[in-house]
């Protein structure tokens, strides 16, 4: 069982995309993480799609998939002039996502109008956070009721054949990135 990660990597910079943004960083890491890795490689065909120039759209590389990388995350784009500094973040997770917002806030910065930040998993502090935050959603449930499903099939029937389900993941839009 997997979700389409590439998919929603592609969600995600479409929604910044048809926002108008035009700087977009990609906050994640390492890319040795197979999730993380289809994620960005969304992100970058999405970009490529758009027909945006690759070198304006910026992959911040985060060591773990913490809070504490997203506020390191959050001090490396207030390093880069506002001239240049990406306008959105797409964070590989939301715990990337829910660091950087609070660096943003921390430095005063309005979210979305200064920086808008897009999370991936929609865990349940997501939609709870001061902004409310944009995520892709991994559809839980779906997940937990076909794995469930797939072991007690494979405990009981001696025919078990093993199958590959992949899910669809779907973009949640909240205040982070609509205002």
């Amino acid at each position: 069982m997997s979700v389409d990660d590439e998919l929603g990597g592609r969600l995600a910079v479409e929604h910044l995309v048809d926002l108008g943004h035009t700087r977009v960083a990609f906050a994640g890491g390492p890319l040795t993480i197979g999730q993380v890795r289809d994620r960005y490689e969304g992100a970058v065909a999405a970009w490529h799609d758009a027909g945006l120039p690759p070198e304006d759209l910026t992959l911040i590389p985060c060591s773990a998939l913490t809070i504490a990388e997203g506020r390191a995350a959050g001090e490396q784009l207030a390093g880069v002039p506002r001239k240049r500094r990406p306008t959105a973040v797409f964070c590989a997770n939301d715990l990337i996502a829910l660091g950087l917002l609070q660096q943003a806030i921390g430095r005063g910065w309005k979210v979305p109008d200064d920086l808008a930040i897009v999370g991936y998993d929609d865990i349940v502090f997501a939609g709870a956070a001061a902004v409310p935050l944009t995520s892709v959603r991994q559809p839980r449930e779906e997940l937990g009721r076909t794995a469930a499903r797939l072991v007690l099939d494979e405990s009981g029937n001696p025919e078990h054949r093993h199958e590959q389900v992949v899910f669809t993941p779907a973009l949640v839009a909240r205040a982070s990135t609509i205002g």
